[in-house]
């Protein structure tokens, strides 16, 4: 009976070529998987099921793992304002793990021999992939012909043109990865520390000028409205959004950022749903929480980003982070404004029924009503206690 293998499908080269060879070569009974995340339309998903069988594929599956992907990770790193080197929302790298859950789930479901994926050996896929499938689908072997055989794209498509398969795998100057919380590019002149990536590089264009008002609404730290439409569905809230601040270029920059395999690497992107919606979540959380639960908030949601970059989101204090992110939005509600214009976008205001700044005690700058000046003159007396016992101490180091 042949081997059942399951090949983590994306549709490009590197799989591509992964499917034909174990089917033809080495004779595996190959399901070919396409763990969505939100990056593929309906016509590349069934491009793809046609060409998997076309490579010889035994079994097509589209797994659609978009809403898990939101539940389980993407609405903790809009509650913790994830931005990788306070740049990058961790598009593609927290993508990446839930693709691997599903297909790991997947050759359980079916009981594979093997699972197969088209990582080279000089990424982090390559580990995200090998990691998840090694904890979730323990004892079943990984097969990479890419890395293991260093293969060049020159011989993978000569290979499948011999054998009858012919695709447009013409290697572009950039690539990309596309999915709902942004699209990555990779290559040309990004390779160049001095240099940016031209207008041409990007796949959104701003086709607006001037500038437009764009109101986000959040219930316990959640998109649930987006200009005054109420969203259920949480993804089309964020594609709402999508749709919007990409007409006018919003969410590029370039992200350098230390890798896994402990190199640097850089990339850029552009993101604009990620960067209005943790823009405006950011801004309303400074009027509903305490100046402490920002502060820790801040600094368990940066471990949770540096974790779902380095594939540790099976790490058992994940949850426990989840927890302490989902109890902080409990009064992050309101209505925030932005501004877009071409390339950018600012913050107006907020509509919140749990604004700090409006309080009985005092307005900033304006008047005191929870103290008096008395109140106000000993306790700054107070606070300087332990800066005027120093210098009273060692006045040759006054500044």
């Amino acid at each position: 009976m042949a081997k059942k293998v399951v090949v983590a499908f994306s549709g490009g080269l590197d799989t591509s070529y992964t499917v034909m060879y174990l089917a033809k070569e080495k004779g595996y009974e190959v399901h070919a998987v396409c763990a969505n995340t939100g990056g593929f339309s309906d016509e590349q998903l069934a491009q793809n099921e046609e060409n998997a069988y076309k490579l010889g594929a035994k079994h097509y599956v589209t797994l659609d793992v978009t809403q898990e992907y939101y539940d389980k990770s993407l609405k903790y790193m809009i509650f913790g304002n994830v931005l990788r080197n306070n740049c990058y929302p961790v598009s593609v790298s927290s993508e990446r793990i839930f693709q691997a859950l599903a297909i790991a789930r997947y050759a359980r479901e079916i009981g594979a021999d093997a699972i197969a994926h088209g990582s080279t050996g000089a990424g982090n896929d390559q580990i995200r992939f090998d990691m998840t499938f090694l904890v979730m689908a323990p004892g079943t072997e990984i097969i990479t012909l890419t890395r293991d055989g260093n293969l060049s794209r020159k011989e993978e498509v000569d290979y499948l043109n011999a054998n009858g398969f012919f695709a447009d795998f013409t290697k572009l100057k950039y690539s990309y990865n596309v999915g709902i919380w942004g699209t990555s590019i990779c290559g040309g002149e990004l390779l160049d520390s001095n240099q940016g990536l031209p207008e041409s590089a990007y796949l959104k264009h701003p086709v607006k000028e001037g500038t437009e008002l764009l109101k986000l609404g959040f219930e316990a730290g959640e998109l649930v409205s987006v200009n005054g439409v109420e969203y259920s569905d949480r993804i089309a809230a964020i594609k709402a959004v999508e749709e919007i601040g990409a007409q006018y270029g919003i969410g590029r920059d370039c992200h350098v950022g230390d890798t896994i395999i402990g190199i640097k690497g850089r990339v850029g992107f552009e993101a604009a749903a990620p960067m209005l919606i943790i823009g405006a979540h950011r801004f309303l959380e400074k009027y509903t929480l305490s100046k402490w639960q920002q502060y820790w908030k801040d600094q368990v949601a940066n471990w949770y980003g540096m974790f779902l970059h380095e594939s540790q989101y099976l790490e058992p204090v994940m949850p426990d982070i989840e927890a302490m992110l989902a109890s902080s939005q409990r009064h992050v509600n309101g209505i925030v404004t932005l501004e877009l214009r071409p390339l950018g976008f600012q913050t107006v205001g907020c509509d919140t029924p749990d604004d700090l700044v409006k309080n009985k005690l005092g307005e900033y700058g304006e008047g005191a009503k929870g103290w008096s000046s008395e109140d106000a003159k000993g306790f700054i007396k107070v606070s300087s206690t332990a800066l005027r016992a120093y210098y009273l101490a060692h006045p040759e180091e006054e500044r």
